[in-house]
């Protein structure tokens, strides 16, 4: 399906005439806009199928293009330019240079899942996106985002342990990302657990971040995961 909105074609491409008379017709300014031809340098037969190879991108090719995911999306209600379903366009058509352009807004994805719930042929868009994104670090266009860095620290800990430790969590992406732990946020939220929550509570706490439980017979799933993965 053919790109028309306008807002989506770049200002590079467009074309308009100030004074154009035509049969006698003044079609002057927007009614001689053009999209000027150009011929496809970027096309990678490869990219759908790269993409589809990534966790969250399975089911790229079931989108017909509705927009449901852009219409529900939360960052595009922030940020126009945020179009999951214009880039789920470009990579089904190919064109990595086009999709590349958009390379710092794409991480952006919050994982609302807006877009998957709007979804009538459950193409899960949220998932595309991270596969996207995923797909830039691994091609070297991007550099790997703070998203991203969350994104394996907590999954690390669940296919090491098959639970979540919210601190150790916390921890690893601020040492990742070279963030301090005595951000003033940071320390306000430590500081009120103390003073609100029950000594036995943070006794808990305190013994998982040493001692990291893990689900009881865990390995087979550890194993089961990671050869997926």
């Amino acid at each position: 399906m053919p790109i028309h909105e306008k807002s989506l074609i770049r200002p590079e491409n467009l074309v308009e005439h100030e004074n154009l008379v035509i049969d006698g017709v003044d079609v002057s300014g927007h009614w001689s806009t053009f999209i000027e031809s150009r011929a496809l340098s970027d096309y990678n037969e490869n990219m759908q199928d790269e993409i589809e190879a990534l966790a969250g991108g399975e089911h790229i090719s079931r989108c017909w293009q509705c927009g449901s995911c852009t219409n529900a999306c939360t960052v595009n209600a922030i940020n126009p330019d945020f179009n999951p379903r214009f880039w789920i366009y470009l990579i089904r058509l190919g064109m990595e240079e086009e999709l590349v352009r958009d390379k710092d807004i794409i991480w952006q994805c919050v994982s609302c899942n807006k877009c998957t719930y709007a979804c009538p042929r459950d193409v899960n868009p949220e998932g595309v996106m991270k596969a996207t994104a995923h797909w830039l670090e691994l091609k070297g266009h991007t550099e790997k985002k703070p998203s991203m860095v969350f994104d394996e620290a907590f999954s690390q800990q669940v296919f090491d342990t098959g639970k979540i430790e919210d601190g150790l969590v916390l921890r690893q992406f601020m040492k990742r990302t070279g963030q301090p732990l005595t951000q003033p946020w940071l320390v306000a939220l430590v500081m009120g657990l103390v003073r609100r929550f029950p000594v036995f509570y943070l006794m808990r706490l305190g013994l998982a971040t040493v001692f990291r439980p893990r689900t009881k017979g865990w390995s087979k799933a550890r194993a089961a995961i990671h050869e997926y993965v």
